[in-house]
């Protein structure tokens, strides 16, 4: 099979091509069995034996065929020398090479490795020498790796070899070949012979591997997959039994690049079965005979190398392996990957410097511990906390319902993970079903462990905060604000949670209305959590983040902007650029540029940062809407009233049905709306949408929470630039004394408002009209 290898072939061109009279010019390609590297081979000696006086393949399996051959050479070559000394073959062979003018080409097939061949590779002349080989360790410069097929090409040729034009099951039959040639041209020549179709083979292949992989009559290659790595790993067993044994734990592995070494170390004393102990003992602890046994494997390309002491095992190589044990054996390694895998899982996830560890054990926990575990657990809450909010949610909706069947439905760790199940699913974009889960989980927890239980009281923290999210802003406020009693009385008041209480707490305060409260209470808590956690604490940047936020809001733009340009670099290096909470700092820091004057920088920042969180988190979560929002408005204020309104119109569909159409952001939404169509030239249709807008928002967020104070603020002003200006002199009138009590006298907002008063007053008097500053 030739499909995809062309940019090879004119690698091994460039090498073997190049001329010169230092000797032959080598090239020993290797790879797994079943690759093609014969292939690739004998399609280079076809294009190129016309310029080679001699072109011959040797069979390289062992010494005493290869002499034979060589004899054959020199018999068919008449070299007078062979009558002379018929007893060296080789010899002969190279002293007519080396003096032969004319380019020439040999192929050493299937050489077990370098020194296996050494003495038959002629010294000298000007030749091209081909081998190929199962082994990777051959001297620099000479190696190239047969690739497997990338998945467009091994789809193509399934649809050609089988027949079968569905390019959907051709790309699903591939995939669980790993792209191998021999078992796409096995399983094509199966379906041909047949007469089934890529989508029945399939189905058959997932319920059947083992004796589809045994059988077919593949064109070209005298072996099928199974038998061809059988053989491999039967003389692997007789030349070093732990290689084996760490094929055996590899197999049990997911189909990535797994840490080896990492997973040999990480536990000494487990008490294994004999027939796993036999194999892995004399590996665990011992460095030297881990590398040995990776050496071994990479001899037959069994493993392949993917740095950083990482090594990857074909998904196939993995089910032949297990195919070969009996179930039980089977079985018995798989619980020892299981325990080497959880051993290997630090015990601080929370750690930066963990981070690289646990990311080569994932896919790896996710394929052998089971799903009630501890260290699947574990590792899923480092997935979620490192921004990947859907798939920690996904995965804890197994463990909690394995947990639940394991442990019982009231067992601590059920109801643990019941409570990160809530975390994940609002993180990863549904609060109204975080909140549902935790009230639930709630009063069982009351019920099973007490009330005031630490328990308990994480999961009263995170209804609290849920119950925000979903829209009851007061209602969140005043949860949190009854549990930080009750933390402070029972953890003591430097206990990190009762310090993440008073963080959320401070948060419903200010999205309740009151931002110099928030403010206040964030700057009070800030030097708490960074002398308790660190300053690097991921936990003390969310606080110093909403510090900076609600300064902002509470009306210093300029401190804010400056605040967060000092911190989204510490979030870039102790979270990294992409994760969502960096994201969401940049887009604070946008926001606040454009507070603080600068329009157009934020509209640029916040358009860059849109296709981040759509990325990250999708194009329906939260986050992402609520850049759209804030794209959209400073778009607007930027100078393209006309796009804002647009991209605002486009949102608020979006947000009515992820949110609902009551909840504040989407009311915020409308809010924005009304303001960018009266600025795009309708003011009597901004005036009418914002008539509607006010008593929703009294209704959900009160009469006084500054969002409902601005959307009577913006009614007043449109209702005067639509033509009824003493009406907006007297909305205003009504307005300055609720938002001199609300936000104080000397509050920016009440000093606007007491301006746009003296305007409306003015041109009431006068009827003359002209636009005010933008809302």
């Amino acid at each position: 099979m030739l499909a995809d290898r062309e940019h090879l072939l004119a690698e091994m061109h460039s090498v073997l091509g190049g001329g010169g009279s230092g000797g032959p010019r080598i090239v020993a390609l290797y790879g797994l069995g079943g690759v093609g590297k014969t292939s690739v081979a004998v399609e280079y000696a076809h294009r190129h034996q016309a310029a080679a006086a001699v072109a011959w393949q040797f069979p390289a399996e062992d010494a005493v065929t290869l002499t034979a051959e060589f004899a054959r050479l020199a018999a068919v070559l008449g070299v007078a020398g062979f009558v002379l000394d018929s007893r060296d073959p080789v010899s002969v062979v190279h002293a007519w090479l080396a003096a032969c003018e004319s380019p020439w080409l040999l192929i050493f097939d299937n050489a077990a490795d370098e020194q296996a061949i050494r003495r038959f590779v002629p010294p000298a002349g000007n030749g091209q020498v081909l081998v190929t080989s199962q082994s990777a360790m051959w001297p620099p410069g000479q190696a190239m790796e047969v690739p497997l097929l990338d998945p467009e090409a091994a789809a193509a040729f399934l649809t050609a070899r089988a027949g079968d034009a569905d390019r959907g099951a051709a790309a699903k039959v591939a995939d669980e070949l790993g792209g191998l040639p021999l078992a796409l041209e096995q399983a094509g020549a199966y379906i041909a012979a047949s007469g089934s179709s890529l989508a029945e083979y399939l189905d058959l292949f997932r319920c059947r591997r083992a004796e589809l992989l045994g059988r077919g009559d593949p064109a070209g290659y005298d072996k099928t997959v199974a038998t061809t790595w059988s053989m491999a790993i039967g003389r692997l067993g007789e030349e070093s039994p732990a290689a084996i044994g760490l094929l055996r734990l590899l197999a049990c592995c997911g189909p990535e690049p797994a840490p080896a070494r990492l997973l040999l170390e990480s536990c000494q004393a487990a008490e294994y079965e004999p027939e796993v102990a036999r194999y892995l003992g004399p590996l665990l602890g011992d460095g030297l005979a881990a590398a040995d046994a990776v050496a071994a494997l990479r001899r037959y390309s069994l493993v392949s190398s993917a740095g950083d002491r990482m090594v990857l095992v074909h998904r196939l190589v993995q089910a032949v392996t297990i195919d070969q044990m009996q179930a039980e054996v089977a079985e018995a390694w798989r619980r020892a990957a299981a325990d080497l895998i959880e051993a290997a899982i630090p015990a601080d996830i929370l750690s930066p410097e963990n981070a690289p560890v646990l990311r080569s054990l994932l896919p790896h926990a996710q394929a052998a511990l089971p799903d009630h575990s501890h260290g699947l657990a574990q590792i899923t809450n480092w997935l979620g906390r490192s921004g990947s909010y859907r798939a920690a949610r996904d995965l804890y909706q197994k463990i909690a319902a394995a947990r639940q069947r394991k442990l019982g439905a009231e067992h601590a760790g059920t109801l643990n993970s019941r409570h990160d199940l809530a975390h994940w699913t609002g993180l990863a974009g549904d609060a109204v079903t975080a909140r549902d889960q935790l009230a639930g989980l709630l009063r069982i927890r009351e019920r099973v462990l007490g009330p005031e239980h630490p328990d308990t009281l994480t999961t009263r923290h995170s209804l609290g905060y849920w119950t925000g999210r979903a829209g009851d802003l007061a209602g969140a406020r005043d949860q949190l604000a009854g549990l930080v009693q009750v933390r402070q009385r029972v953890l003591g008041p430097e206990h990190p949670d009762t310090l993440n209480s008073r963080h959320d707490l401070a948060l419903s305060t200010g999205a309740a209305g009151d931002a110099e409260a928030a403010r206040d209470q964030l700057a009070a808590l800030a030097p708490v959590r960074e002398r308790v956690l660190g300053a690097d604490h991921p936990d003390t940047l969310a606080t110093r983040d909403s510090l900076a936020v609600w300064t902002g809001w509470a009306g210093d733009a300029a401190s804010a902007r400056d605040q967060l340009a000092a911190l989204v670099p510490v979030f870039e290096r102790v979270l990294g650029a992409d994760h969502p909470d960096t994201l969401a700092a940049r887009a604070d820091l946008a926001y606040f540029t454009g507070d603080a004057g600068d329009e157009a920088a934020a509209r640029d920042e916040l358009a860059a940062l849109a296709p981040a969180f759509e990325r990250m988190l999708d194009g329906d979560h939260p986050e992402t809407l609520r850049i759209r929002n804030s794209l959209a408005s400073w778009t607007g204020l930027a100078g393209n009233a006309a796009a804002a309104r647009d991209q605002i119109a486009a949102l608020l569909p979006v947000r009515e049905r992820v949110l609902g159409a009551h909840h504040p952001e989407t009311l915020a939404t409308r809010a924005n709306l009304a303001i960018w169509t009266g600025w795009s030239g309708d003011a009597a249709a901004a005036r009418d949408q914002l008539a509607a807008l006010v008593p929703v928002l009294e209704r959900v967020l009160g009469a006084e929470h500054p969002e409902t104070l601005a959307a009577r603020a913006n009614l007043a002003s449109w209702t005067g630039l639509a033509g009824d200006l003493a009406a907006a002199r007297d909305q205003l009138a009504a307005e300055l004394p609720i938002r001199d009590r609300v936000l104080g006298a000397d509050h920016p907002r009440a000093t606007k408002t007491r301006r746009e008063h003296a305007y409306w007053t003015h041109l009431a008097d006068h009827r003359e009209a002209r636009s005010p500053d933008p809302p």
